[in-house]
C-alpha cells in the first residue's frame, strides 16, 4: 500500500490534483480522503459556540482517528470515515464514508503535512503551492456556492484565521514536500510527474 499525502493553503488546488491524478490511475485502484471529513466533533457545543472554532488551526482536526483508519486500512480493514457538515459545524449524525483497503490511498487536506505522526505514515508527500489572490478567490466562491457562508463572513474569517493559519503552520509545512506542485490542477507536468511515480510503485518498479 503506497500513502500519499496532498496538502496546500485553502483554494490552492489540491483537490484538483487528488482528483487528476486519481482519473489517471483508475479510480478502483485508489481510496480517497478528505481530511476536511476529520474534523472534530462539536455536537455538544451549540452553534454560537461552534462558530467561534478556528478550524484553520491544526488542533481542529481529529489527526488520531484519520491514523488509526489509515493503520486499519493498512491492516487490510475497512474504516468508516466521519462526514462533516459545514453549514452547522458538526459532523453527519446519519452520515458516513466507507474506506476500503486498497494499492494507493490518497489523503489531502490543509494540515496533511503539518502533523509530525500523521506525516510518519506517509510514502510520498505533496505541497500544492498557489498564489494567495487565486486561493482567496476560490475560497470565496466555494464558500459562497457550497457552504452558505456570506462574504462579509468569508473576510472576517480569512483575515482573522485562514491567513494567520496558513503563515503559521501550512506555509512551513511545504519544507516537508518530496513534491512542490505549483498553480494546483493547471501543472500538468507536476500532475503527471505524480502518476507516474504512483504508477511504477504499481508495477513493482523497485527504483522509483
Amino acid at each position: 500500500m503506497l500513502i500519499i499525502g496532498i496538502a496546500g493553503g485553502t483554494g490552492s488546488g489540491k483537490t484538483t490534483v487528488a482528483r487528476s491524478v486519481i482519473e489517471r490511475l483508475g479510480s478502483s485502484k485508489v481510496t480517497f480522503i478528505s481530511q476536511d471529513n476529520y474534523y472534530k466533533d462539536q455536537a455538544h457545543l451549540s452553534l454560537a459556540e461552534r462558530e467561534l472554532t478556528n478550524y484553520d488551526h491544526p488542533f481542529a482536526f481529529d489527526n488520531e482517528l484519520l491514523i488509526q483508519h489509515l493503520n486499519a486500512l493498512k491492516n487490510g480493514q475497512t474504516a468508516l470515515a466521519p462526514v462533516y457538515d459545514f453549514t452547522i459545524h458538526a459532523r453527519s449524525a446519519s452520515e458516513t464514508v466507507q474506506l476500503k483497503p486498497n494499492n494507493i490511498i490518497i489523503i489531502e487536506g490543509l494540515h496533511v503535512l503539518s502533523d509530525e505522526n500523521l506525516r510518519a505514515m506517509l510514502d510520498i508527500k505533496v505541497f500544492v503551492d498557489s498564489d494567495p489572490d487565486v486561493r482567496i478567490l476560490r475560497r470565496v466562491v466555494r464558500d459562497i456556492e457550497e457552504r452558505g457562508r456570506t462574504i462579509q463572513s468569508i473576510h472576517q474569517q480569512y483575515l482573522a484565521t485562514v491567513k494567520p493559519m496558513h503563515e503559521a503552520f501550512i506555509e512551513p509545512s511545504k519544507k516537508y514536500a518530496d513534491i512542490i506542485i505549483p498553480e494546483g490542477g493547471h501543472n500538468q507536468v507536476g500532475i503527471q510527474l505524480l502518476t507516474v511515480l504512483t504508477e511504477k510503485y504499481l508495477s513493482g518498479e523497485k527504483n522509483w
